[in-house]
């Protein structure tokens, strides 16, 4: 499997307490002492090599702000759909699954990474074309959460909904014109929400699939928000459901 490089102090430490393959991690000769400690820390743990080379040099591996850091692991490895529906069995929870229908910005992906780890999703599941992959960017923008959700990538979203539906799993999608107020999912229910593609939403054959539709209240002008900003207000739904917050 063909290395790739996550780069920041965060995404390294988290990737590295992760367990996960890290082959090599390259810092700057120039980074502040307490840092160098803390990954040597860690990468001992890890049993990982760690490499100290002239911040130029770094500048020339990634133009992004790496922070001095940058650390070459094996390519993410994809889960499967079962394996996402055992990660809930072994916690003893329903499944809370997330399904991204054509999610191009690697940007939203992560984000909604991060907020699916905050609030107790099981994994994610994403389509093999026309929506980004576990890239780099989406790694940093997850701010470490890459390391703990398991994302499953799969070749027809429609088909792995009704795969879900055989696991008496509800699956509920998001549209401008949905059904439903958001309000009224369930959190003591085997959910997978849908969220639709930045600009087009979800497709019409992933929404005939769906066994509802749920819209979010709008009061201004802009007629959807952006994707990882809806998907954040619908996860942290299902967890505030689940957690029974707000109660008196």
């Amino acid at each position: 499997m063909q290395d790739e490089m996550i780069i920041g102090k965060n995404p390294v430490l988290e990737a590295l307490q992760s367990g996960r393959s890290i082959n090599k991690i390259i810092i700057s000769d120039q980074l502040n002492r307490n840092t160098v400690v803390e990954l040597q820390q860690a990468a001992k743990k890890a049993n990982t090599i760690i490499q100290r080379v002239p911040k130029k040099r770094i500048d020339q591996l990634s133009a992004d702000k790496h922070q001095g850091i940058v650390a070459y692991v094996t390519a993410y490895d994809y889960a499967t759909i079962e394996e996402i529906v055992e990660n809930a069995r072994r916690k003893e929870e329903l499944p809370f699954i997330i399904i991204l229908d054509e999610i191009e910005d690697p940007h939203n992906l992560g984000a909604i990474l991060r907020t699916a780890d905050a609030t107790g999703v099981h994994g994610v599941i994403i389509p093999k074309r026309r929506a980004v992959g576990l890239t780099e960017t989406v790694a940093k923008t997850s701010a470490g959460a890459i390391e703990h959700i398991p994302v499953a990538r799969v070749t027809n979203i429609a088909k792995t909904i009704e795969e879900l539906k055989e696991k008496n799993i509800w699956v509920v999608g998001t549209d401008e014109e949905g059904a439903k107020d958001y309000r009224t999912l369930d959190g003591d229910t085997a959910i997978a929400l849908v969220i639709g593609n930045e600009g087009k939403g979800i497709s019409r054959l992933v929404k005939e699939k769906c066994d509802w539709t749920i819209h979010l209240p709008m009061k201004g002008s802009i007629p959807s928000l952006n994707a990882s900003v809806a998907a954040g207000i619908l996860m942290y739904e299902i967890y505030r459901e689940r957690n029974h917050l707000g109660e008196n």
